[in-house]
C-alpha cells in the first residue's frame, strides 16, 4: 500500500517560499554559482522570484545582473525591477558599481513553476535519494513540447522540493536546490510590485 502511494506524483504546497542555489551539471569555468528567493501562492495564482540572473555572461555584457521578477498570469503581466552591477576589471581588483535599470513589464500566461507539474507531465518515481542531507523521492518526467528531461526531488513521502534538475546531467542541465523550503504564510505585501527605478 505504501509503495503506490509513493508512487501517485504529489502536487506542490498551496503556498511555498525558500533560498535557492543555482547551478548547472556540469559545471564549466566561465558559469557560476548565484542564489535567490522564491514565493510562490498558487491559490492566487501569483510568484516571485529574487536572485542573480543565471545564466548571464559578465563577460559578454560587461555586468552582472540582479531581478525581481514577480509573475501575474492572471492579468498577463510579469514585473521586472533590475540592478546592474558591473566593474572595469575582471581579471584584478576592482569595485562593482550598481545601476538601477528600466523596470519591465513583460506578458506572462503560465508561472514559471505550476503546482501540479508532475501530475500534470506524468511523472514517474524513480527510487529514493540523499539530497541535502534529506532521504529524497526522485520523480522523473518530460517536459511538454520537446523541452527535454526533468527530474524533481521531493522529501521523502511529503510534497517539499529539495532540488530541481532541468535538462539532462550528462549533457547540461539546470540545478535548482531549496535548502530552507517552507510553508509558512506569506504577507500579501511580497507580491505588490513596486517600481525600483525612481523617476
Amino acid at each position: 500500500m505504501e509503495l503506490n502511494k509513493q508512487m501517485t506524483p504529489p502536487k506542490l504546497p498551496q503556498q511555498w517560499s525558500s533560498s535557492y542555489i543555482s547551478y548547472w551539471s556540469p559545471m564549466q569555468p566561465e558559469e557560476h554559482i548565484t542564489s535567490g528567493y522564491c514565493w510562490f501562492d498558487y491559490s492566487k495564482s501569483v510568484c516571485r522570484i529574487d536572485g542573480l540572473f543565471n545564466p548571464w555572461s559578465e563577460e559578454k555584457t560587461g555586468h552582472r545582473l540582479w531581478m525581481s521578477e514577480i509573475m501575474y498570469p492572471g492579468t498577463n503581466e510579469s514585473f521586472k525591477a533590475k540592478v546592474a552591477y558591473s566593474r572595469e576589471h575582471m581579471n584584478k581588483q576592482s569595485e562593482f558599481k550598481g545601476e538601477v535599470l528600466n523596470d519591465e513589464v513583460d506578458p506572462c500566461h503560465e508561472l514559471i513553476l505550476m503546482q501540479d507539474v508532475l501530475q500534470t507531465c506524468n511523472a514517474e518515481h524513480q527510487g529514493t535519494c540523499d539530497v541535502l542531507g534529506f532521504e529524497a523521492d526522485i520523480w522523473h518526467f518530460q517536459r511538454p513540447n520537446g523541452k527535454g528531461p526533468a527530474t524533481y526531488y521531493l522529501k521523502v513521502g511529503t510534497n517539499e522540493l529539495l532540488r530541481m534538475v532541468t535538462g539532462d546531467p550528462q549533457v547540461m542541465a539546470s540545478v535548482r536546490d531549496f535548502p530552507n523550503f517552507n510553508t509558512r504564510e506569506i504577507d500579501a505585501d511580497i507580491f505588490k510590485h513596486e517600481p525600483l527605478k525612481q523617476a
